[in-house]
């Protein structure tokens, strides 16, 4: 090396040399996550488009809030983790006052009051600002505190968990409410809880079981009893499951063919283009293209596993790892309903199913998962 290229390469005042970042990293996308995103978003559509029969405008209405979504996505993986840190308390009570005045001026449709119409903003749901608020909220709490997480530091935890949880359920959306509350149990887990009181909460859980029973709704009551024995009401209750599994079990190993499934075309599976679309991915794709699409979603989670373990303080990392796993029971829970495993709890399948701000909220999550991954690097700059 010659004299002058050496002295160039030395620190200047104490400073290292910078090194250059990737385009990855100067726009803040993490390029696997975003590519497996958008391959799960192409298939949901061409699903879609066979599952809504064709009907343009559900295309339209659906690329139009991906579209959004990504947009969203995309604004914000470029605010660093401490910012969402510093603002975790003002996101969660502007949600608790949102769901409050649902309860008290929301719109209601199909017997639940969950929508809420603000001047100059479209309808929406304020739940599904709980999806991120209350993650946020949790991990924050945790980040003030020593881990593994105390008992006494589990109750505070637990009644923000629990506050958000009881009015979404009064809407009633007792699966929102029950999404919501996991995606906070999974930070008490990540902050390492130790398993003997894990195992109390388990029992009690289990003992306050009997307990729920007499504070469900009729329809949640039904839903119960249709999973345990669907047959009991094979043209009643029981007739979308059984249909679904149905066109699960007729699609094979290579399926019918893109559009040619008979269940959902010729109208024996309901709900087709939301809560039992695999069911038409299944019939038409056969489990070939079941294979893909789980195949899709593992990656997602993997890759949300992998920023969460290489996230560089608490705050992102417990915050990381509830996004990552909370989209995990998503997915888990509509296969598992849809297959007859799990009780029918209207869980769509993410990026998949027809959806509106669920998708925008969706993708924001996997925003914020971004920016934990990207901004690690300017932290280690």
């Amino acid at each position: 090396m010659k004299q002058r290229d050496f002295f160039r390469s030395l620190p200047i005042d104490g400073m290292q040399p910078q090194r250059r970042l990737s385009i990855s990293q100067a726009t803040h996308i993490d390029t696997p996550l975003f590519a497996a995103l958008l391959l799960l978003s192409a298939y949901g559509l061409t699903v879609l488009y066979s599952a809504s029969s064709g009907q343009m405008h559900v295309i339209e209405r659906q690329a139009t809030f991906l579209g959004i979504g990504f947009a969203v996505m995309i604004v914000a993986a470029q605010i660093p983790p401490m910012i969402y840190k510093r603002y975790a308390s003002f996101f969660y009570l502007l949600g608790l006052i949102l769901l409050i005045t649902v309860l008290w001026k929301g719109i209601g449709a199909k017997g639940a009051q969950r929508w809420l119409a603000l001047p100059g903003l479209p309808r929406f749901q304020p739940s599904e600002i709980m999806k991120l608020a209350v993650p946020i909220m949790a991990a924050h709490y945790f980040s003030k505190r020593i881990i593994p997480a105390s008992a006494r530091s589990l109750i505070g935890a637990i009644i923000i968990l629990v506050i958000p949880a009881l009015l979404i359920a009064k809407q009633p959306d007792l699966g929102t409410s029950l999404l919501i509350l996991s995606s906070g149990i999974f930070v008490i887990f990540l902050a390492g809880i130790s398993w003997r009181l894990i195992f109390m909460g388990t029992g009690l859980a289990v003992a306050a079981a009997p307990a729920l029973w007499f504070t469900m709704h009729d329809y949640q009551k039904q839903r119960v009893l249709t999973f345990l024995s669907p047959e009991r009401d094979p043209l009643g209750s029981g007739w979308n499951i059984i249909q679904s599994k149905t066109a699960i079990g007729s699609g094979g190993i290579y399926g019918k063919g893109w559009l040619e499934g008979t269940q959902s075309h010729l109208d024996f599976l309901p709900e087709s283009s939301t809560d039992f679309i695999i069911a038409v991915l299944a019939e038409e794709f056969g489990l070939l293209g079941a294979v893909v699409l789980l195949g899709l979603n593992f990656f997602i989670v993997a890759r949300g596993l992998i920023i969460s373990l290489e996230a560089q303080d608490t705050f992102s990392r417990l915050l990381a790892g509830s996004i990552t796993l909370t989209f995990f029971v998503y997915v888990f829970v509509n296969i598992g309903m849809v297959s007859g495993i799990l009780p029918v709890v209207g869980v769509p399948l993410p990026l998949v199913s027809v959806g509106g701000t669920s998708i925008v909220t969706l993708l924001a999550g996997f925003g914020i998962l971004m920016s934990i991954e990207t901004h690690r690097h300017w932290l280690s700059h």
